[in-house]
């Protein structure tokens, strides 16, 4: 009995193996579907799709920076437990998706899945950690920067950040530049700046910005009655005080309340004899935007004794 791409993808769907374990399946089954799932079980792939609908909020963020080759990942991969994060077998695995990102560049989630690890691909890998760990695994999401790039991850993977500068070789081999981009990425960990500086804002969230500090004036009884034009001052004024708390450049830098963020990475680059820019930055947050499960540990001890 022939089978076709459709009949793997709809096996794929249904047990949540992988696609080069659903198509031998369907061979090794002479097409029939049944068959098919069947020989999954019994290999023991097809227990993997149990764990698939349970939530995965939980896992953790790994970044890392070449400077050598001029590259930085950072991914995000989820589990059910914090748990499964201080496992050993879970960190490599994270670690090895980490370096398939930065020599394989996949440019989505689903072409990471279908690159080469090891013996087989990411998702047969990814598979047998299921399988292996007996949790719900699944990689959220990655970023690759080319150029030189500073990596932070701070608490064991709860948060993660991957900033790229711009800068010649030789500043970038010096190991003052590393110990300033490693303060960089701490610096956007700790105080998650949503901009790089004042031309990344944009102009919708500038004038709504601008509204609602409006408001706060008008419905302020001490300013209802000043004219039109001394509020837009005051707004104005006020628009400064929003780009040093949410643009990285212009925030006050958390070592040194003196100096900017913009302020420190100058006077290293002058220290350093060249120039310095941060280009782009990104920041991750392990779970965050995630239902989170909410474990109920009275209802499922009274689920017990039933």
């Amino acid at each position: 009995m022939a089978f076709t791409a459709q009949d793997v993808k709809k096996l794929r769907e249904q047990t949540g193996c992988g696609m080069m374990d659903c198509k031998k399946a369907l061979t090794e089954a002479g097409g029939d579907f049944d068959k098919a799932v069947e020989w999954l079980r019994e290999k023991g792939l097809a227990a993997a799709q149990k764990k698939a609908g349970r939530i995965a909020a939980e896992g953790m963020v790994y970044a890392t920076a070449d400077l050598e080759k001029k590259l930085g990942v950072m991914i995000e991969v989820n589990a059910e437990t914090d748990f499964v994060a201080k496992n050993e077998l879970f960190q490599t695995f994270v670690k090895d998706v980490a370096n398939v990102v930065m020599t394989q560049n996949p440019a989505t989630v689903e072409e990471l899945l279908a690159c080469q690890l090891g013996e087989g691909t990411v998702e047969a890998a990814l598979q047998e950690k299921v399988l292996v760990i007996g949790e719900n695994i699944k990689i959220r999401r990655f970023v690759r920067y080319e150029g030189v790039c500073a990596a932070y991850v701070h608490g064991g993977g709860t948060h993660g950040v991957l900033v790229r500068f711009d800068t010649s070789d030789e500043v970038a081999g010096k190991p003052e530049f590393v110990t300033m981009g490693k303060d960089v990425a701490m610096q956007i960990a700790a105080v998650n700046p949503g901009y790089l500086d004042e031309a990344s804002v944009p102009a919708e969230v500038l004038e709504k910005e601008k509204e609602i500090l409006l408001a706060q004036i008008s419905n302020d009884p001490k300013m209802a009655a000043k004219p039109d034009f001394v509020k837009q001052k005051m707004v104005d004024g006020k628009i400064g005080k929003f780009y040093k708390e949410n643009c990285l450049v212009d925030q006050a830098f958390v070592k040194d309340g003196d100096l900017t963020v913009g302020q420190y990475i100058a006077n290293c680059a002058k220290e350093l004899g060249g120039d310095i820019k941060v280009v782009e930055f990104v920041r991750f947050e392990k779970g965050e935007g995630l239902e989170k499960r909410e474990d109920d540990f009275a209802a499922e001890v009274a689920s017990m004794m039933k």
